[in-house]
């Protein structure tokens, strides 16, 4: 892997050319991203508060499964202009029961389509006018804007975390048997919808140089780069204790990459781990902890502790961070924070992808059980070397990867839009 990250030139939105003048941004979301219980949440709530301290105007138009409650409004309040949050129907609402079963739109599509309150809400505002931005975050979340937007010809820019089809291919395979004619049949209502969304976007904002160059191919519009970053500042005083033989993980368990990779790792690698070095002990936290775990994995050794909501405490208490990831896509902000934290890594390829980590120098990496094993009883048995290592991955961090950047990066695409750096209001259908 490349010791600075690389972009390459169709995809990248390089680095503005004058400062971008105030913006009045409309972006969209299918989530709240407060409080920060995902990358997702983290990476959008990270970029809103950039945006917002260079001058920028925007208004979040959100369709949520859960309310805007206090804590919501205080943290999200002053950073916009205005927070309209309307709720999503339930998983198990007839309508989307209905419309998972017919439509040609693909699972994850149809939970959060088909809202004419959120359609209406999203016509009100673009009457207002005077956008500079559209921004629509992930595809699955494209199509109660759909309509209104192709009916003003309205520009906007489309945000992806991953390139969903191979995400959720990468999940079906999980699926029971009896349903696995139905995840062939969703798999290929994805691959159509994600095609369909990226081709009628202005520009893509992708995650990572791989993703970038996947949808560009598959949009066939630009698409460009705005990495996953970090809050350095706040993981800066973390000071990990190498001796301890913690071995830390975190995750959202919403999302099937993060069980894969806690299931793997209790199944397969910590087995492996404990032959070598029974005294050390596996923590894991996160969002939507499976309640089985603790039945499944009850050696006293390995630490389910949930949603954690001072992440500094449990990194400090840590000697490593393990990332068993072995699909996902996109860059992980888990591993950003755990670099940011000085925490020495072990983790599979994936784990690092668009990180331009280098093996030995900021991580210790392996792609199978045997190998990250090794690498952990490596990595716990030299904490003079491992503090080293975490050190290096802090200021490899702190170089390329502060929020700071990301959002320049964003900016910078604004800017390409127009010669001015904004994104005109209207322009005609094509012929």
């Amino acid at each position: 892997m490349s010791n600075a990250p690389t972009v390459p030139h169709a995809t990248d939105a390089g680095a503005p050319a004058a400062a971008v003048g105030p913006l009045r941004i409309l972006m969209t979301l299918p989530y709240l991203p407060w409080p920060i219980t995902s990358g997702g949440k983290a990476r959008q709530f990270h970029l809103i508060r950039e945006l917002a301290s260079r001058g920028h105007k925007l208004t979040l138009l959100v369709q949520s499964k859960t309310e805007a409650d206090a804590a919501t409004e205080a943290a999200l309040g002053p950073l916009v202009e205005r927070l309209v949050v309307l709720p999503r129907r339930a998983l198990r609402h007839p309508r989307t029961l209905w419309h998972a079963a017919v439509s040609p739109l693909p699972l994850l599509t149809t939970v959060n389509a088909f809202a004419p309150e959120l359609t209406c809400r999203f016509a009100s505002l673009l009457d207002e006018g005077g956008w500079d931005v559209v921004q629509i975050e992930h595809s699955y979340g494209f199509e109660p804007f759909e309509a209104e937007l192709a009916r003003r010809a309205q520009p906007f820019v489309l945000t992806e975390h991953n390139v969903e089809s191979e995400l959720g291919a990468a999940t079906y395979g999980k699926w029971p048997a009896a349903l696995r004619l139905l995840a062939r049949y969703d798999q290929a209502r994805a691959r159509r919808w994600e095609r369909h969304v990226l081709s009628r976007a202005d520009a893509i904002v992708a995650v990572t140089e791989s993703d970038a160059r996947t949808l560009q191919a598959l949009g066939g519009r630009p698409a460009y780069v705005v990495p996953n970053g970090v809050d350095t500042r706040a993981f800066s005083e973390v000071w990990p204790n190498v001796h301890s033989r913690h071995v830390l993980f975190l995750g959202n368990y919403e999302y099937a990459p993060n069980i894969d990779a806690v299931e793997w790792a209790l199944t397969h690698i910590w087995p492996r781990v404990w032959q070598r070095m029974p005294e050390a002990h596996f923590t894991v936290c996160g969002h939507g902890l499976p309640a089985g775990w603790r039945s499944r994995f009850p050696d006293p050794r390995v630490h389910f502790h949930g949603y954690v909501a001072r992440l500094a405490d449990v990194q400090s208490a840590s000697a490593a961070f393990l990332a068993p990831l072995r699909f996902g896509g996109g860059s992980k902000l888990k591993v950003l924070e755990a670099m940011a934290a000085g925490l020495p890594l072990v983790s599979t390829r994936e784990g690092l992808s668009g990180l331009g980590a280098r093996d030995g120098v900021h991580a210790r990496v392996g792609d199978t059980a045997d190998a990250l094993a090794d690498a952990l009883v490596r990595t716990l048995s030299d904490p003079a070397a491992a503090r080293a290592m975490g050190e290096s991955a802090r200021a490899h961090v702190r170089e390329h990867f502060d929020w700071s950047q990301a959002a320049a990066r964003l900016e910078a695409v604004y800017a390409r839009l127009s010669p001015a750096g904004v994104m005109p209001v209207a322009r005609p259908c094509p012929a």
